[in-house]
């Protein structure tokens, strides 16, 4: 069983099935022009200045992917579901942007590096996140960074990794760890949330 197919188990979601309405969530498909320049001006924050190349692993339909080819950067994107694939690729047709199936945990790029590689809310669901992460390390050209948003979300059974076990995950891994919190800024989520949503930048 690979990884995702893992975390597909673990968080109980068939991700073919939920792409007809993914982007039907605010922060998902960024449809409301608030919301959608709330997660523009994060990125632009949280990406470096100059066009590079950027992995965004768990994409989904490509809405960060794209929010980055917008400000002129090349995007890979990775999924494990077909179906999110096939949505990414038509909404970034005509632009600097590669989509393939696979693994998040070990996509399928072979030799290439990359200049960010760009996570959002897929390594909590992922069985061994240390693990991961050193892998992901590994992808980075020199000088590159790790953008990763995660949270815990839920107050009965909360799922999902808290920020301080992240950055303690990414202490042997990374030089300068920045979190980021999320929480306070209810135009990235259409709604004011209560649990905790953060984005750590990682430089090795």
């Amino acid at each position: 069983m690979t990884s995702d197919r893992a975390s597909e188990e673990r968080s109980g979601v068939d991700w073919d099935a939920e792409s007809a309405t993914f982007d039907d969530e605010p922060d998902h498909g960024l449809r409301d022009p608030a919301v959608r320049e709330a997660w523009a001006a994060r990125l632009r924050g949280w990406l470096p200045p100059r066009p590079c190349d950027v992995l965004d692993l768990g994409c989904g339909t490509g809405s960060l992917s794209l929010l980055a080819s917008e400000a002129r950067h090349r995007v890979t994107g990775v999924d494990l579901s077909p179906r999110m694939v096939d949505l990414a690729r038509a909404k970034l047709a005509g632009r600097d942007a590669a989509f393939l199936v696979g693994d998040a945990a070990a996509p399928p790029v072979g030799e290439q590096r990359f200049d960010v590689v760009l996570v959002r809310h897929v390594l909590w669901t992922l069985p061994d996140p240390g693990r991961v992460l050193a892998h992901w390390r590994g992808l980075l050209r020199p000088g590159g960074r790790l953008v990763l948003i995660e949270g815990v979300w839920g107050t009965v059974s909360p799922v999902g990794i808290s920020a301080d076990r992240l950055t303690g995950l990414l202490t042997p891994l990374a030089q300068d760890v920045r979190v980021e919190r999320l929480s306070d800024d209810p135009l990235l989520w259409g709604r004011q949330v209560e649990d905790e949503r953060y984005a750590v930048i990682a430089l090795p």
